[in-house]
């Protein structure tokens, strides 16, 4: 479907707006494992997670168009993407986000001068909201996950871990709709398709994991600190692109996710937000088998008040 030159023209364009975030280890989390463990720290990125890559790749493939403003529907994180990627360009842009999201991410939204609508706490409610918006205002929707720039976007990160030149056996990536996750296997599985893909949910909120053991699309009602992954049902494109490139899909424990951010806290001094602490959680599971081994941490956007409620509960 994606070539290499697709990943890499994409993250050309998009190179005025995101950083190359680099990779990091720790000797002390590979002690407690017998591998090479890895972290992507998309917690470093702009607006705090990897959504701007995508966001950056969507509104800049729209160039020569008439924009009156951006709209789009997010948890938080593809929210404050948006909404930077339309400061930048200096257009309107209205965040459709649900009435449970975390203060630091509405915090952020604002900062970025976009504006704000609240709605139910599932994912379709604010995705037919935003689209809603789209219409009535004329505003060009930005899909959070599920539109090809989107994820050609996100899966620079896959082309940034091919050509950092080292050996990698697996890499880990959190899922919520499967943005990131197609994205990231369509780079790699382009380039080098020995290199193992493995998706991560939580158990509280496998819509993914769900779907591909049942071979179509399910529902669910998902619940989990994780707020970044709450995802109602896969995307329509997202998911026939997992079923086909992805290798394996591994479900972790609320206490699991926990344990990640504070070890990660610890050893590594990145702070991480739930959601991007699964990858690094399904990570740790993987014992003894002298690997490299890559987690993406794919945010740290979390209220800095509630780093040791999370961690101690």
């Amino acid at each position: 479907m994606f070539t290499k030159i697709d990943f890499e023209q994409v993250k050309a364009r998009i190179s005025p707006f995101v950083h190359e975030t680099s990779i990091v280890s720790s000797q002390s989390l590979n002690e407690l494992t017998g591998n090479s463990l890895f972290i992507k720290p998309e917690c470093l990125q702009k607006t705090g997670s990897f959504k701007i890559r995508g966001a950056a790749s969507k509104v800049t493939s729209l160039q020569g168009q008439n924009i009156k403003g951006l709209v789009t529907a997010s948890s938080g994180n593809h929210g404050q993407a948006v909404a930077y990627m339309a400061k930048a360009l200096s257009i309107k842009s209205i965040i459709v986000i649900p009435n449970n999201a975390p203060e630091a991410k509405i915090k952020a939204i604002k900062a970025y001068g976009a504006e704000i609508v609240m709605v139910g706490p599932k994912s379709n409610e604010r995705l037919e909201m935003a689209k809603d918006i789209s219409q009535e205002m004329e505003y060009i929707y930005i899909p959070p996950y599920d539109d090809y720039e989107v994820i050609k976007g996100q899966g620079t990160i896959g082309l940034e871990l091919i050509n950092w030149g080292h050996s990698i056996d697996k890499v880990f990536v959190p899922i919520g709709g499967g943005g990131l996750l197609s994205g990231i296997a369509s780079c790699i599985k382009a380039i080098n398709p020995k290199i193992k893909v493995i998706g991560v949910e939580p158990q509280g909120s496998c819509c993914m994991y769900t779907s591909i053991k049942a071979g179509e699309r399910k529902e669910i009602s998902p619940d989990t600190i994780a707020d970044g992954l709450r995802t109602v049902i896969p995307g329509e494109i997202t998911f026939p692109i997992v079923q086909k490139k992805v290798d394996d899909i591994i479900l972790v424990e609320e206490g699991e996710i926990k344990e990640a951010m504070k070890l990660v806290l610890e050893r590594m001094k990145l702070v991480i937000e739930p959601s991007g602490a699964v990858s690094v959680a399904a990570m740790l599971k993987e014992k003894g088998e002298g690997k490299n081994l890559v987690a993406v941490v794919s945010g740290g956007n979390l209220d800095i008040m509630k780093i040791a409620e999370i961690i101690a509960k």
